[in-house]
Formats: C-alpha cells, structure tokens, sequence
C-alpha cells in the first residue's frame, strides 16, 4: 500500500510541476501569450483536485486546504500582513534609496487605475499563488503522507521552493537567498498553523503588492541587490511575527491523511 502511494504521488507530483512550468516556459518564454499562461495555471489548480482524490484525500485536503472556520482569517490575515509589509519595505527602500520615486504617467488617472485595476490584480496573483503554494508545500505538508520534523519540513520546502524557480539560474546567490526567505516564512506558516491557507495568503498579498503598489507608490528599482535583500527581510520579520501563531504543528503533528 505504501509503495503504492509513492508511485502515485510521484506522478502526481510531475504533474502538478509539469503544469505549473508550463505556464512561464510555453505560455511567457515560448509563445509569450498570457491566455496560454493562464491556461496552464487553470489547469494546475483544477488538475490538483482530482490527483487528491486520486491519492486518497477529498481533493483539496490533499494539501492541507481544507476549508474551516479559521481558513477566512488566516487567508485575509495573511493577505493584509503581506500588503503591509511590502509597503513598509519600499518606503524603507526609498529612504535608503534602494527605490527612487516617480510620477504616474498620468497623474490625474491614477486613481481610477488603480480602482480599475484591483479585480484583475485579485485574480491574476491568487491562482499563481495557490498553485506554487500547492506545489512547493502543501503537497510535502500532506499528500506525501510524511511526518516531519517541523525544521526539516520548512527547511525541505524552502529549498524546493527556490528551486522551482527553474528560469532564474543566473539569478546569482542574493535572489536564491532571497527566494529562500521566502520560503522560510511561508512554510512557517504552514507548520504554525496545520493549515496552507496562511501561506497562501501572505503569497497572494506579496504579489498582489507587486502589482498594486505602482498605483499606490510609484517607484523604480535603483539597486537591484539591496531590493532583494529586503524583500528577505521583509520575510524573516514575518517569520518573526508568524510565532505569535499558536502552534498546531507539534500538538497534533504532521496528519499525512486517511490511509
């Protein structure tokens, strides 16, 4: 029985990975369309369902998403903390001219942009979000039917989280650090609270931030570097702050699901 879930969670993980690369490597390098792009995002989200189900959970449970009292909370929670926390760190950004300003290019239209802009911006980082967040933790948080240690679970999803990122080889070490902060702070999440909905949340805001703060606090990138490095910050703070999460994971372990 147990080999048998690991072929089977072996496929369904290349899957899952397989979709998700599709969506930059074919949709935004090879035939740069965004349609296509959300195409194979779509397809992800919708094909981790069934593979759930597949491997013997009620779908989404397969990845610790399921839907609970608690899961409004910590989705809003970890959604406004994100946005906060990015626009704290582009003011600091700016005052240490890491981020230089500049004016909208049409100042009298910014506001209705960004109006305009909100419902598209909700959509496009929350289905990119949920599918890395599926991918990088919740599949190793659940469907792997594994019982962490809580360090070598966040340790364990943080490094395949940097590496997921398969189109930024020549990133350099300050961007994989920085991809691994990350991936500190949102596995984190997942072993405070037994649950991916915080993770999702606080990645959801972080890119919508992405999207949304050229509206708010226009500004342009002066050194590259130092913007990734407190981007990092920025997510250990939140690690920091995440300890004030009671702990589910060491009260009631690690539940690899249904036999």
């Amino acid at each position: 029985m147990l080999r048998d879930h690991r072929w089977r969670a072996a496929l369904a993980f290349v899957l899952l990975f397989l979709l998700y690369q599709g969506a930059e490597g074919i949709g935004a390098r090879l035939l740069d369309y965004v349609t296509v792009q959300a195409i194979f995002m779509l397809a992800m989200v919708a094909a981790a369902w069934p593979l759930g189900r597949w491997l013997g959970f009620r779908g989404y449970d397969a990845y610790a998403l399921e839907w609970q009292r608690a899961t409004p909370v910590l989705l809003a929670g970890g959604l406004v903390l994100a946005l906060l926390v990015k626009y704290v760190a582009v003011c600091i950004g700016m005052a240490f001219n890491v981020y230089v300003a500049r004016a909208p290019a049409v100042p009298s239209m910014a506001s209705v942009s960004f109006l305009s802009s909100i419902p598209w911006a909700l959509v496009a980082t929350f289905v990119p979000s949920i599918a890395e967040d599926i991918v990088t933790r919740g599949f190793l948080y659940r469907a792997l039917r594994v019982r962490w240690a809580p360090w070598v679970f966040v340790l364990s999803s943080s490094a395949l989280y940097a590496l997921n990122h398969i189109y930024r080889p020549g990133a350099g070490p300050v961007e994989w650090a920085m991809l691994f902060c990350f991936g500190l702070a949102y596995a984190t999440a997942v072993v405070r609270t037994g649950s991916l909905w915080l993770a999702v949340g606080l990645h959801w805001g972080w890119n919508l931030a992405n999207v949304l703060i050229g509206d708010i606090l226009p500004y342009q990138v002066v050194s590259p570097a130092w913007s990734s490095l407190l981007s990092a910050g920025a997510h250990l703070v939140v690690l920091g702050l995440l300890f004030a999460v009671p702990l589910q994971f060491e009260r009631e372990g690690l539940s690899p699901g249904p036999a």
